[in-house]
């Protein structure tokens, strides 16, 4: 059974370079990859606060967050 993971991003440069480095890096067999565009989808920001994220780029593995570099802080993505 593969892992869940979801990779939150606001579009910027580093979150786009983070999603190439990082979420699609992922060993495919092990993990299924989810990559939400905050910007794009705003309603998905309360989900990604109630998991803990506080800013993107950040990759939840298991519902555990994992800031990778600061893009943006969450409540700059508030809608």
């Amino acid at each position: 059974m593969k892992t869940h993971a979801i990779f939150y991003h606001a579009g910027c440069p580093v979150c786009v370079e983070a999603e190439r480095q990082v979420a699609l890096a992922l060993d495919p067999a092990r993990y299924e990859v989810e990559v939400v565009h905050l910007g794009e989808h705003s309603p998905r920001v309360a989900e990604a606060e109630q998991t803990g994220v506080k800013s993107v780029p950040a990759l939840v593995i298991g519902g555990a967050p994992f800031h990778i570099n600061f893009g943006a802080a969450l409540s700059e993505l508030q809608p």
